[in-house]
């Protein structure tokens, strides 16, 4: 049975919209709820960029049922992992138990900004093996002081802890980071549908984990408009996982993305009101394992109506696959 989840997208919607997005996702049937976590949107045209983790303390209080996520925080040159750990234990509590804390090695675009340069994917890759071992410790309870090669911690405790804990899911994205980091999180976290990465996760990891995904679409009645506003919003996409890290800035992305076409996007992302075609274009992920798929519906405009009268019917045809 695979959960399927609605993209809190921060990067096109400003944070009161946000939260009234989450509760009709919510009412309308979504199992769980994931945050992108950015100081600066990919491109201008996309206009916002508020504080995830405010957010989703408001999203936590205004719902009731679904599960929060992530997707995803990097705990590493924005953040020390001290206070990762701390809001994530944090917002544990306020949401109940129903907090997942999604990790990754980061972005140049959002890490920047504080002035500490942008490392190198590998020494990105051990940072975040180091910050993952600091939020263990401190999830645990204990008076911690951590001395490494990136990260110190002078004793520090969380006070405020949850019974459970907090589930850590982390965003991979070859055996290197599945050899690395299958002993420190709970679940994987994929965003391309490729069965080897999941299937050296789950052989190094162990069953039952959760393969977390997530997937654009542009709904809307007018399948051309649908397509110039992905276009509009998310041509960035195309470029990569390993483009987009290292890129600094929106006018980056968009020197990157100036020759991707209308039909470069359609040929990506699902647009249009065909409720099958949408459903169909999770096929992949199926495929390859995946146990939790997020949908982001591409662009501000039209978010409400996409959940007032597409995502319940996409959710019937979905759980029909």
């Amino acid at each position: 049975m695979t959960n399927w989840g609605y993209t809190l997208m921060t990067e096109q919607s400003g944070p009161r919209e946000l939260v009234r997005y989450a509760q009709a996702a919510e009412q309308v049937g979504f199992d769980f709820e994931v945050s992108s976590d950015h100081y600066s949107p990919w491109l201008t045209e996309q206009g916002h960029a508020p504080y995830a983790w405010t957010v989703l303390g408001a999203v936590a209080q205004a719902t009731e049922r679904v599960e929060l996520m992530t997707y995803v925080t990097c705990p590493t040159v924005r953040y020390h992992p001290a206070v990762v750990a701390q809001k994530s234990a944090t917002l544990q509590l306020l949401a109940e138990g129903r907090f997942t804390l999604g990790l990754g090695s980061g972005e140049n675009l959002n890490e920047h900004v504080v002035g500490e340069g942008w490392p190198a994917v590998d020494a990105r890759h051990d940072m975040l093996e180091e910050a993952l071992e600091i939020i263990h410790e401190l999830h645990s309870g204990d008076l911690v002081t951590y001395d490494g090669q990136y990260f110190r911690v002078d004793s520090a405790r969380i006070w405020d802890l949850p019974d459970d804990g907090v589930p850590i899911a982390v965003a991979v994205s070859g055996q290197k980071s599945v050899d690395a980091f299958a002993d420190l999180a709970d679940h994987l976290i994929q965003v391309q549908p490729d069965a080897d990465v999941v299937n050296a996760w789950k052989k190094g990891h162990g069953d039952p984990a959760r393969v977390i995904g997530q997937i654009p679409i542009c709904w809307g009645p007018d399948k051309q408009k649908a397509i110039e506003q992905a276009h509009a919003q998310f041509r960035w996409f195309g470029g990569g996982w390993a483009v987009n890290a290292d890129l600094p800035t929106p006018a980056g992305f968009a020197a990157a993305s100036q020759f991707v076409r209308e039909e470069d996007v359609a040929s990506a992302i699902a647009c249009g009101p065909d409720l099958d075609e949408l459903a169909e274009s999770v096929r992949p992920f199926l495929e390859a394992g995946f146990t939790d798929l997020a949908f982001v519906q591409v662009g501000d405009e039209g978010q409400q109506r996409f959940l007032d009268e597409a995502a319940g019917p996409l959710l019937e045809k979905l759980r029909s696959l």
